[in-house]
């Protein structure tokens, strides 16, 4: 074995050889999760939760490229049932001609308007299509990148199959709400980051090997002590995977602002990844290595290209006359950097100090918030959506019925990763394993960021954002309970039944309640069923 090998070895881990099963599993896994996102999107045929905002937004930005307001004979004060109604019954033009100010990026409501544009901006499958879509690949993503990281098919599949029973993802892929973007992009900056490095790290092995090979060759037994080239490393050159990253991370940001915290997270994340590759292949100075050689192309390729995303995805805004502060330069021209900076470019400045005045500031009450400190818990989920439809009505047979979507969580999944997350920690400080610091990433940039925010605002359907790196946990501990490739047969047989039974549970419960996930007409006392605790009402 050369030198190379031995190193890609050290670096790599165990890759599966099963490349056909790699894609097979993880794509039927996919077509299973994408068939019960599909199936019946279009139901229930009105506008759900805050699908009011943003379906309508979204409408508005395919007609005009910027957001208007609703009319106020539909509305008056606020969004109504009534302006619901019009816009679901084909007549989706509920519009004025004022601006309307939305304090979310534009990315999302784009994302959105692909479905309306296929469908229909009136059809409640066309305004939901882009998320089921967008769901669907999520599963794939995650079967994969598991795969990658556990180097493991069977570890893969089972994450992406415990991401279709999941039921914030599940809800989320079948409503027009912005949330399940923020994860799928960051998800996908995740799935780009691992590949560049499992490349970055066979390149480093490659190059690291081809020195030492030729130095033993010239018969130097003080290799790499002695080779000026090891004191920090060589360079790896261009990586478009990052490149990669750092669009989905623009992307992510331009969806909803809580992916800046996406960003500096898993930008420090590759950085320390490439620390501990710089440390295994025996440079001498890592750190300065990577902080010389790396660090500062890894900041000029992700932050920048980020930030173009991110202001290309106003152009619909830059290209109108009257979107919200398009002419606030101009009519403050000794405000700010005038003179130096477009007109335009200060009235979207303006327009984001407006929109963080209102995030900070959002402290209404609203009966379904919940403290982050709960999500993990599934204590307080969102009603996006309730009926009580009575007998002869909706197909109710009994007395009472209910019919209602709520973004409860696959409590098997989530009760679970409470007992996860201290094993990946334990796993990231005494074995220095980096999945579980990958995986634990997810939690901090995803999770971590609503606790500073005890304040505001806010809701447990926020967590959709990080259920991927929920359910990568999850599979984590269950890769221990089934055992390495080393253990003897009969203990493996043993973790894969346990596994195996888990999955089954989980399975179980999505069945129990699916149809709170999916607004299906039951008898009340079936809906109570569900209710486990007074807090889910």
């Amino acid at each position: 074995m050369t030198l190379a090998q031995q190193l890609r070895l050290r670096l790599l881990g165990y890759q599966p050889p099963d490349r056909m099963l790699g894609w097979l599993l993880p794509i039927v896994v996919a077509v299973l999760g994408g068939f019960l996102r599909f199936w019946k999107l279009g139901h229930p045929s009105t506008l759900v939760f805050d699908e009011t905002y943003y379906v309508k937004q979204a409408y508005s930005m395919l007609t005009w490229g910027y957001e208007r307001r609703v009319r106020a004979d539909l509305t008056g004060e606020s969004v109504t049932p009534h302006a619901d109604q019009v816009f679901a019954s084909g007549t989706p033009d509920v519009f004025g001609t004022d601006t309307d100010f939305v304090v979310h990026p534009p990315v999302g409501k784009w994302v959105l308007a692909v479905g309306q544009q296929l469908f229909g901006a009136d059809n409640p499958f066309g305004w939901r299509f882009s998320m089921a879509v967008l769901g669907t690949l999520s599963i794939l993503m995650v079967a994969r990148v598991g795969r990658r990281m556990f180097g493991s098919t069977l570890l893969g599949t089972t994450a992406g199959l415990l991401l279709a029973l999941e039921g914030h993802h599940f809800v989320h892929s079948r409503t027009g709400l912005l949330d399940l973007m923020v994860m799928f992009f960051a998800l996908g900056a995740f799935c780009a980051l691992v590949i560049d490095r499992d490349s970055s790290r066979a390149l480093l092995a490659d190059r690291v090997g081809a020195l030492g090979d030729r130095a033993r060759c010239a018969g130097d037994r003080t290799w790499p002590a002695t080779d000026p080239r090891m004191r920090y490393g060589p360079r790896l050159g261009a990586r478009p995977w990052r490149w990669v990253a750092a669009v989905s991370l623009g992307l992510c940001i331009g969806t909803k602002w809580s992916g800046i915290y996406f960003l500096a997270v898993f930008g420090l994340m590759t950085v320390l990844w490439e620390i501990g590759a710089r440390r295994t292949v025996g440079v001498r100075r890592p750190i300065a290595g990577t902080l010389l050689l790396d660090a500062p192309q890894a900041a000029l390729t992700i932050v920048p290209t980020a930030i173009a995303v991110y202001v290309a995805s106003w152009v619909g805004w830059f290209r109108s006359d009257t979107g919200w502060n398009r002419d606030w330069g101009a009519k403050h021209p000794a405000e700010g950097l005038a003179g130096l900076v477009p007109d335009p470019v200060r009235g979207l400045w303006r327009y984001h100090q407006e929109m963080m005045d209102f995030h900070v500031g959002l402290t209404s009450p609203h009966t379904y918030q919940s403290n982050p400190w709960s999500w993990l818990l599934m204590s307080r989920p969102t009603s996006f959506y309730y009926e009580g439809p009575t007998s002869g009505v909706d197909g109710c047979t009994v007395e009472k019925c209910s019919k209602a979507i709520t973004n409860i969580g696959t409590v098997s999944i989530w009760w679970a990763c409470i007992a996860a997350v201290f094993v990946l920690l334990a796993a990231w400080i005494l074995r220095r394993d980096w999945r579980a610091g990958a995986i634990l990433a997810g939690f901090v940039a995803g999770y971590l960021p609503w606790f500073l925010y005890q304040s505001r605002t806010i809701y447990t359907f926020y967590a959709v954002a990080f259920v991927p790196w929920v359910v990568l946990a999850v599979t984590y501990v269950l890769g221990l309970v089934i055992g390495p490739a080393t253990a003897t047969a009969q203990r493996r047989r043993r973790g894969l039944v346990i596994a195996g039974a888990y999955v089954v549970l989980t399975a179980a419960m999505f069945a129990f309640w699916y149809p709170i996930w999916t607004a299906e007409v039951i008898p009340y006392s079936q809906w109570t069923w569900r209710m486990w605790f007074p807090s889910w009402i």
